[in-house]
């Protein structure tokens, strides 16, 4: 798709233009976050739970950090983490639903069955065991969340795979012997990724709110700044200091919708039976 067509794409659709505003904010306040912070997040001070005021626009926590500075820190944690959880899962639900889908017989089998067995395991519960017993360290739990969260895009590649092994010019690549791992990575995964790609999306703000969690109950990384560890951090002075948890899950909620307007979005688009519906209902 050319460069002028995707932004008529975007400026035609108004999930996916409020989502990729939202995302170009959040992405310049974590690239920019050494420039614009007024502080050192890590920077302990007198001021303890100080309320938001002209010398701290958020306020303080318990150890008289600077939320705004942390927060904009903080933006370079859960991104990171949402982004790299989400592609692992991308990659690891493309290619298991592909061979499944398009393989079919005992491959079908082992992998649905695999499906089947994550399907029932309660993910979250799974995510805190590994991180405590492999440790909580950023890598570990980005990884960690990209190995259990791979199912829903394993299923829709599954289905993909299924319907276009039917397909005419498939038929066609293999009556002149075309082998079937280049039929599947020339033609199967390329014209079935697009809903694998909107449910991508909205995984990223799903492997955000998972670190949150994580960091919320203090199994996350305590080198870096995120914005569930700001939570975990003020639930202790909720009374006295609400700010510290208030600012930060108010960010956590706007990211999450900002994924999610992305991916509503790129689905409508991606999808010819959403975009044929839209078109009915405007006539």
């Amino acid at each position: 798709m050319k460069l002028s067509n995707s932004f008529k794409v975007i400026k035609n659709n108004k999930q996916l233009k409020a989502g990729c505003i939202m995302l170009i904010l959040l992405l310049g306040t974590a690239l920019l976050a050494p420039v614009i912070s007024p502080y050192n997040p890590y920077a302990l001070s007198d001021d303890m739970v100080v309320g938001p005021s002209s010398k701290y626009l958020l306020g303080t926590d318990g150890l008289g950090r600077d939320i705004l500075s942390m927060i904009l820190y903080g933006a370079r944690t859960s991104l990171t983490v949402g982004f790299t959880a989400a592609m692992i899962a991308g990659i690891i639900g493309t290619l298991l639903g592909g061979f499944a889908g398009y393989f079919g017989g005992a491959i079908d089998g082992v992998i649905g069955e695999m499906i089947n067995i994550f399907m029932m395991m309660p993910t979250f519960f799974l995510i805190l065991i590994v991180v405590a017993l492999f440790g909580s360290g950023l890598f570990n739990v980005m990884v960690v969340i990209g190995l259990t969260t791979w199912v829903g895009n394993a299923k829709l590649m599954r289905a993909q795979a299924m319907s276009l092994r039917e397909r005419t010019f498939i038929k066609s690549s293999e009556s002149i012997g075309e082998s079937k791992l280049t039929i599947l990575f020339k033609h199967i995964i390329p014209n079935g990724i697009f809903p694998i790609i909107a449910n991508t999306t909205m995984g990223v703000s799903g492997a955000i709110l998972a670190e949150s969690s994580l960091a919320f109950l203090g199994l996350g990384d305590p080198n870096v700044i995120s914005w569930g560890q700001i939570i975990q951090n003020g639930k202790s002075y909720l009374v006295d200091g609400w700010w510290i948890c208030v600012f930060s899950g108010l960010v956590i909620i706007f990211t999450v919708i900002t994924f999610y307007l992305i991916g509503d979005g790129l689905n409508r688009v991606l999808s010819p039976k959403i975009r044929n519906l839209g078109k009915e209902g405007r006539g």
